[in-house]
């Protein structure tokens, strides 16, 4: 919750005054205001300290594994047959009425996948050939066929996926879920992302953001090549103790200022702080991959240094084993429209595939393994799906791509209290529609943090006169994916 830091009786006319931004009517009252998340033992304003849940919880902790651009989901896991058996026709109009693709005009030709299909698991699940690893782990996930949004290009659906906005200014996931449940780890951030080779998604630091959520509940982004952290070392001549001194007295002076003001984003400054100087000895050893074993390292393709997948999803394993609440991975490079020689949904398909395959299946049997998969929720999926015609730009090539599309898409789930080895929901033959059980971005957010212990309804916070949530006025949660 935003507590009241100051009594509204004590507040002066100076102070009231000094809250207001563009005049009266630009007042910021919500720190004052006080909102509320999951009663008295939510993590106050300036603490990520662990809190009751709503109910029991299955999950303690959140891996996300975000492939940036968003994977062509009928060539990886929707097996449509008639679509291959009507490849190259005309689209029928009826599928295009009404609708706006990204790079599409006119009348595209259907397009089914060059990819060949078979069923894996005792599941029997259909997998594409472009995967090889993930028909070891199979039997521990479950997919959604049925995934829908609102949005069809990357930022506005990324941030929808991650803020339930698909504009600036909301919260994150990971925000909302340190705001509810704080962290197990007072050395280490409670919400920290990893990016793939340094490229940022296309929602850019929003999407690990903490909007209107004091800040201490942004995501802390870290890299696992060089310092995990910049500018978390100390300066050259800079000893631990005079750090250690400095902060003393920047400390008291917050507190004096905390004490004037009130304002939560005080506390949070002081907090903040306070983590840094505990993470300068906690983080370098968790983002220390040469602790592992070489069979590990070899298990997951990893290599000590890179900026890769591989490295991340190990990473993210060692945070999860050390009480980070949320950890969020984001893997460029999943934008196929087949642009260019090489990113085609063929061949490029499976040289992306290979540097994903092996690292994600292996995150999983190595969370299982050690006993962490049932506390842990792993999320992998893109941001919408891609169309089941060719890309209108490369209709006249030879490399094979496809446009955005929010209408219906794949995701899977694994770990903390989901119903493994099953498929919910469906596609039509031709996989341009949800045919049963549709689940849009809203029931995903609430599913999720159902699994955390938390009712998506009573997860708020008061901001600008009302209160606000993840699932924004919507969601249901999807028992039928839950064990």
């Amino acid at each position: 919750m935003n507590p009241m830091h100051r009594p509204l009786q004590n507040i002066t006319r100076r102070y009231f005054l000094s809250q207001c931004q563009t005049g009266i009517g630009g007042m910021a009252l919500g720190s004052l205001l006080g909102g509320s998340a999951l009663g008295s033992e939510a993590s106050t304003a300036g603490s990520i300290l662990p809190a009751r849940t709503h109910f029991p919880a299955k999950a303690k902790s959140v891996i996300y594994l975000h492939m940036t651009g968003s994977p062509p989901n009928l060539d990886l896991f929707d097996y449509k047959p008639e679509l291959v058996k009507h490849n190259d026709q005309d689209c029928p109009a009826e599928f295009l009425e009404g609708k706006e693709f990204a790079f599409t005009k006119g009348t595209p030709k259907l397009m089914g996948t060059p990819h060949k299909f078979r069923k894996v698991g005792k599941s029997g699940t259909w997998m594409s050939d472009a995967l090889v690893h993930m028909e070891d782990i199979v039997d521990d996930v479950c997919f959604i066929h049925s995934m829908n949004t609102d949005q069809f290009n990357h930022a506005p659906a990324e941030l929808l996926l991650y803020t339930g906005s698909p504009r600036l200014g909301r919260p994150s996931m990971g925000s909302w879920v340190t705001y509810g449940l704080g962290s197990e780890n007072e050395n280490l951030p409670g919400f920290v992302v990893l990016v793939s080779s340094g490229t940022n998604p296309a929602g850019g630091n929003s999407d690990w953001g903490s909007g209107f959520l004091p800040s201490v509940y942004q995501g802390v982004q870290c890299r696992s090549k060089g310092d995990p952290v910049l500018y978390l070392n100390n300066p050259a001549g800079m000893s631990k103790e005079m750090r250690r001194r400095t902060l003393d007295a920047m400390n008291d002076l917050n507190a004096m200022e905390l004490a004037r003001s009130g304002s939560p984003e005080t506390e949070t400054r002081i907090s903040q702080y306070e983590l840094a100087f505990r993470m300068q000895m906690a983080a370098p050893e968790a983002m220390d991959l040469s602790q592992e074993t070489q069979a590990t390292l070899d298990a997951y393709g990893a290599k000590p240094g890179d900026s890769s997948l591989a490295n991340n999803c190990l990473l993210a394993r060692r945070l999860v084993e050390r009480g980070v609440r949320f950890v969020q991975l984001f893997d460029w490079g999943w934008d196929f429209h087949g642009t260019s020689k090489g990113t085609g949904l063929g061949d490029g398909l499976k040289e992306k595939c290979g540097s994903m395959d092996q690292p994600v299946s292996m995150l999983i049997k190595d969370l299982k393994q050690r006993g962490l998969l049932d506390e842990t929720l792993v999320v992998w999926g893109g941001e919408f799906g891609r169309t089941p015609f060719r890309e209108g730009r490369t209709a006249g090539s030879t490399v094979l791509g496809r446009d955005h599309y929010p209408d219906v898409f794949t995701l899977w789930m694994a770990g903390g209290g989901i119903k493994p080895g099953h498929s919910y929901g469906a596609s039509d033959e031709l996989g341009f529609k949800v045919a049963e059980n549709k689940v849009h971005i809203h029931d995903l957010q609430a599913t999720i943090l159902h699994c955390l212990g938390m009712n998506h309804e009573r997860l708020t916070y008061h901001y600008s006169g009302r209160d606000f949530r993840l699932t924004d006025v919507h969601g249901h949660v999807v028992h039928d994916v839950l064990a």
